[in-house]
């Protein structure tokens, strides 16, 4: 027994004239919604608001971005706007001139990693502290 097995089942088929029948809904909403916009604003207003209107609804039609229909390409901008992201970063890997570049920087400037005299820094830094504290005590007392 033989069967039919379907063929070019990415192309649309066209219904109503030259246009699919979802290019057709997307023409007639635009034109639909000019339509009721002409009849209930003055004329100016009507073509203010229905123009972006129309021009919308004919992109939505006939425009493809990267072999999708613009009306994909708007959903997938407007998820991606409402959900979190995460930030991953990578650490770049440094190329053999960079890297020798580095290690003379570090060589020229040997004073950068000289150790100050003092062996306690940690006397040091509290001594530091306890100085400024005497001197804010002194004028609290006045």
């Amino acid at each position: 027994m033989r069967f039919q097995v379907p063929q070019f089942i990415e192309v649309e088929d066209r219904i109503i004239g030259p246009f699919t029948i979802t290019q057709f809904v997307y023409l007639a909403g635009g034109l639909g919604f000019l339509f009721a916009l002409w009849l209930t604003l003055p004329l100016w207003a009507a073509l203010l608001l229905g123009v972006p209107v129309a021009a919308l609804g004919g992109a939505l039609a006939f425009v493809q971005i990267n072999n999708r229909p613009l009306i994909t390409t708007l959903e997938h901008a407007f998820f991606y706007a409402l959900k979190d992201k995460l930030y991953i970063w990578s650490k770049r890997t440094k190329s053999p001139a960079e890297l020798a570049k580095e290690a003379v920087e570090r060589t020229e400037d040997p004073s950068r990693y000289v150790v100050s005299p003092t062996s306690n820094k940690l006397k040091d830094i509290a001594w530091s502290l306890d100085i400024k504290e005497s001197i804010y005590s002194d004028r609290n007392q006045r």
